[in-house]
């Protein structure tokens, strides 16, 4: 799978309520980027899941990626209203080493 498949497959199942699928996809040393988030795979899937992103509707507008890096764009919509949403995620092989995000009220 390309690392644009493997995104693809994580957004969605997680969109579904599943955080399993980002368990193999996040390096143990993830690291991440957005003030406030915790860095570290296990320490970040436990601060997502209780993050209103685990509650929200997810809208996917686009993917991009080139052979490092993918770009998600998508609009997250929860009981506060809607914010459109850009993930930059960077790979290393098969897994997430790094994440950087953009949120902006719609």
């Amino acid at each position: 799978m390309t690392i644009k498949e493997l995104t693809l497959h994580a957004f969605q199942e997680f969109a579904n309520g599943n955080l399993e699928p980002l368990r193999p996809l996040l390096h143990e040393n993830f690291v991440e980027h957005s003030p406030g988030n915790p860095s570290g795979r296990d320490a970040f899937i436990e601060f997502i899941a209780r993050a209103p992103v685990a509650g929200a509707e997810l809208d996917l507008q686009r993917i991009i990626a080139d052979d490092t890096h993918v770009v998600v764009h998508y609009l997250m919509t929860t009981a506060e209203g809607s914010q459109a949403v850009v993930d930059i995620w960077r790979f290393e092989g098969e897994q997430i080493v790094e994440h950087w995000d953009v949120v902006q009220a719609v």
